[in-house]
Parts: structure tokens; sequence; C-alpha cells
């Protein structure tokens, strides 16, 4: 972690010289891009998917705005709706377009209209020439089609093989076109070496699928989620070594026919997928392996207390930020060390309107709104979602908490917390809006300031939330704000200038609203949606 003190003029100017180069596009802020962007292959690089399962979505120019105050420069999209990719196009973002497994069919049985497809779809967001880098990093060619839907199968690769065609007849076939596959496909995955294909799917299916990918340069693209190897394993993974959490050696996995060392889940499985590929002999062009694209990886901060005890926020926020972390180290695995995968993290937003189990609906790094579900502990890993210069963070009641249980916790912050509540008393500054969300906002601040920001001084049995929104407003200044160093005291009151406060206000409003705009609105937001680096410590496998 950075120094938190460099003195406010410098930081000042240094944060102006780096949104003056966000400005004027000279800054790319995560890892360099290769021209095959997508294909597993140059730096690697983090990005995270787009679901759109999402009360009051952001329109997609707001989006387009969002990703670039973030920092995204990878998305994967689950289709290749036009009006999100001409939004996109100036966002400096590149993206995973996807086709639908509903649209696999049509593409797979007429190269005609695999051809159209290209041409109504990709080329009008590819570069100039198969050398120019465009939008559209790589095509992913349906989504987990061997268990989400087994009986369009035999369609899968004849869809992708009519794609790639039809992308190299126009001069792009620097897109890479692949299929996201589940990692069930993998079987005995633990430890590494013995893990080896569905045998019902090696040689019918994913042999000649291999060798189309080692033909045209173009990723295995795998779905691969920790999380759900840990809550499969019946306790015999711990929970440590799916949160990437350090371990001294001698608690390490040990791989007994390697003797590689393994320190977190994620490595284990990118090695059995390595084994897997291996023993089915496929091999990429010049004889090199088929690089692994992780198109989807991520934790759930939400779930059913019962059924799912390990979806919380700080085990989502330890995995993710671990994760970042990790990739940008370039550490590679135990058996590919230097070979570091790039990922994408499932998902940007919470998808609230998702069906199935509780946690199918608390994947992603954001609320609906705009605001974070949890902040990512990731300053000093290349820029990626971490953006805190400021240390800014409060403390505030979740949207979607019972209102009952606010009010207990607020009761608790109020009265045995010892938290300082006069604030919201009738007649003092943060009284209006008198109710209980905005109330209990102040006071889940007011002690979360107090304890130093302390892990878990935000929990409040669930109902609290951490946001770089400042919640302040009017003449009612948070704990956590900048503001309060503007504010003097005069007969008791609290007092500050209408201008300062309206230079903080709400940064998901004035998105949405677009009430500002360009370089003044990307100052603004930055200022308000930051992330903070945290260190972890943990026990390994027993």
């Amino acid at each position: 972690m950075g120094s938190r003190s460099r003195g406010r003029h410098l930081l000042l100017l240094l944060l102006l010289l780096h949104l003056l180069s966000l400005h004027s596009s000279l800054l790319v802020p995560w890892a360099a891009v290769s021209a095959a962007g997508g294909g597993g292959s140059g730096d690697p690089y983090v990005g995270v998917t787009i679901g759109t399962a999402v009360t009051n979505l952001l329109s997609p120019s707001d989006l387009a705005e969002f990703l670039r105050a973030q920092r995204i420069t990878h998305v994967r999209l689950y289709d290749a709706d036009p009006r999100m990719l001409s939004a996109l196009a100036s966002s400096g973002a590149r993206a995973i377009v996807g086709v639908p497994n509903d649209e696999l069919l049509a593409l797979g049985s007429s190269p005609a209209t695999a051809s159209a497809w290209v041409a109504r779809r990709v080329l009008p967001y590819a570069g100039s020439n198969s050398s120019t880098p465009g939008l559209i990093a790589a095509i992913a060619v349906g989504d987990e089609v061997p268990t989400a839907l087994p009986s369009a199968l035999p369609v899968l690769l004849p869809a992708i093989q009519s794609l790639a065609a039809a992308l190299a007849a126009a001069n792009l076939s620097s897109i890479p076109v692949s299929t996201p596959l589940p990692f069930s496909v993998v079987l005995d995955p633990f430890p590494p070496s013995q893990a080896f294909f569905n045998q019902s799917l090696a040689k019918s299916f994913i042999l000649p699928l291999l060798s189309h990918l080692a033909n045209t340069s173009a990723p295995l693209m795998l779905n691969l989620y920790p999380y759900y190897s840990m809550m499969q394993s019946n306790g015999v993974i711990p929970l440590d070594n799916a949160l990437f959490k350090p371990l001294p050696p001698s608690l390490e996995m040990v791989d007994p026919n390697t003797l590689l060392h393994y320190t977190n889940v994620f490595d284990a499985m990118l090695d059995a997928v390595h084994v897997a590929v291996k023993n089915l002999n496929a091999t990429g062009g010049g004889g090199g392996p088929v690089p692994v694209l992780v198109t989807e990886t991520g934790w759930p901060s939400y779930g059913d207390r019962r059924a799912e005890p390990y979806a919380t926020r700080d085990n989502a926020d330890a995995y993710n930020s671990n994760l970042i972390k990790h990739v940008t180290d370039k550490p590679g695995t135990p058996m590919r060390p230097g070979a570091q995968a790039s990922v994408y993290i499932y998902e940007l937003f919470n998808e609230d309107l998702r069906p199935g189990p509780v946690s199918e609906a608390n994947w992603g790094l954001f609320h609906g709104n705009g605001t974070p579900v949890y902040l990512l502990h990731v300053s000093g890993a290349g820029g990626f979602l971490a953006n805190d210069t400021t240390d800014r963070t409060f403390c505030i009641a979740s949207d979607d908490a019972d209102e009952k249980a606010v009010q207990a916790a607020m009761d608790w912050a109020c009265g045995p917390g010892r938290t300082d509540c006069t604030a919201i008393q009738p007649g003092q500054g943060c009284y209006e809006p008198n109710d209980v969300r905005s109330h209990a906002s102040f006071a889940f601040d007011s002690y979360y300031q107090s304890q130093g920001k302390a892990a878990g001084s935000c929990y409040f049995q669930g109902v609290g939330m951490v946001t770089t929104t400042d919640p302040s407003h009017d003449s009612c200044i948070f704990p956590g704000s900048k503001l309060l160093s503007n504010v003097t005291k005069s007969d008791g009151a609290n007092t500050t200038t209408a201008q300062t406060s309206d230079a903080e206000g709400s940064a998901i409003w004035r998105l949405r609203t677009g009430r500002e705009t360009g370089f003044l609105f990307i100052l603004r937001w930055l200022l308000s949606l930051s992330m903070v680096l945290i260190t972890t410590n943990s026990n390994f496998w027993t």
C-alpha cells in the first residue's frame, strides 16, 4: 500500500494530471491490450461480465461513463446488442460479445447466417483491418452449452467454425472465437495431475474443439468457480484456500504425483484444465499449449444463511481483491509459472431479477444504482477499480434491508454503540428527511468512523453497506465527509457553503440525470467512487 499522506496540493496535482490523461484517451489503465485482446495472449488482465437482469439498469451511454470512471477496460457481454456496443465504442473498453444459446441452431446450420451475423454485429465495431484493435475482443459462442443446453451441442462447433470463417473472410481473423465451458467438464480435478475431461465429451466434442482453437489461435474459455468447488467438497477444501489467503509452505497442498505446491484452489483448477488438455494431445499454433481464458469467476456477497453460509461480503471482497492482485502479479500456476490466465469477474452489477437461490442475485461488485456492494481492496494492483487517493468511505443503510432491522440497528448504534446521534434529533442538521433509513445512515456512519472503519464495523447484522459516495446533503455533513474540513462552528451550529456541498452531492444521481458531463464529471465521480487496500491473513488446508 502506498503512503496515504502525500500532501494536499501534490495529491490534487497528481489526480488532475491523471484525469487529463484519461480525458485525452492516452491512458491504458489496466494491462497493455494485445492485438488479440480477449484471446488469452499478451499481458494478463482482469475484466468484468455485465448481465442485464437488473432493475433500472444504467442506460448504455451511462454504463460507458461508469466503465470509464471505474477504469474498466475489458468486459464480457452475453449478447451483441448494437445499442450497448455503440455506447461502448467510445469507452475505451474491449468487449467479448456473446451468442446466446438460443441462436446456436441458426448459426450452426447456416454459414450464410453466420456471415450475416458477423456483418451486422461485429463489422461496425471492429478495427479497420486485422492489425487494428477495435471494440470486439473475442466472440463467445453460447454459454456452458454441455450442461445448460446439451441438445445444442451438435451445432456448437459448426457455429464456432462458421463464425471464424466469416471473420477470416472479412480480414478479422485476429478476433478469436470460442465457447465458455463449465468447469464440470473436467473430472477428478484434485489433485490436478490426475484430471481428465468427461469421456462422453472428450473425443466427440472437446478434442475437435481444441483442434479448431489451436488452428485459429483462440483460447479455451472456461467458467471457473472456486466457490462452488469448495461448497461441493464437503469440507475437504478449506475456505482460506479458496480465498487466496497466504499460507506457510508447510501447510500448502502438495500434488503427490508432481510434488507441486498449491496455495489456492484457483491455480489448482487451472492446472487441472492444463492436464486434461495435455492428455488429449491438443496444442496451440506453433506447437504450444492452447491458452486458457477464464470467462467467469467470482464469489457471491449474500446467500441463504443456512444453505450458503460462505456467501458473505467479506468473503466476496477477499476473493475478488486477492484474485485481482494474483492476476496482476502474473505468477502463473505451479505447473505453468509465468503463464497467467486473464479473467473476467462475475459480475459488474447484482442481477436482482435473476431467479434461483438467494446468491444468484448477489454476485455483483456494484448495486444496480452504481453504488458498491463492498469495496475491493486492490490499491497498487494496476488501477482496476482502485481509485482511492483520499481513503474516504462511508457506512449507510442498505436500500434492500428490512426497515425494522434498520431501526433496531440504529437503536443499538445510538444506544449501546455509544454513537453521537445528536445531528438526527428534531431541529438538527440531519433530522430531514425524517425517515428511518436516512437517520440510520447517519448513525451507522458515525459508528463506522468512530471505529476507524475497522472490518465489520459497518455490518449491523447485514443492514449496513460501505459506499464511496458521500451521503452528505444540504447542511447535513456525514462524519466521514471531507466537507468537515470546510465546516466551521458558529454558536454551536455547523455551517458550510452551498458551493462546497453541491460539489460533493450524489455522483450516481448526476450520472443518471446527465447533470455533470465531460472532464468535470469524471473528476468529481472519481473522487466519490474509490477503492482501498487491505492485507489478509489466514490458515491453509488441514
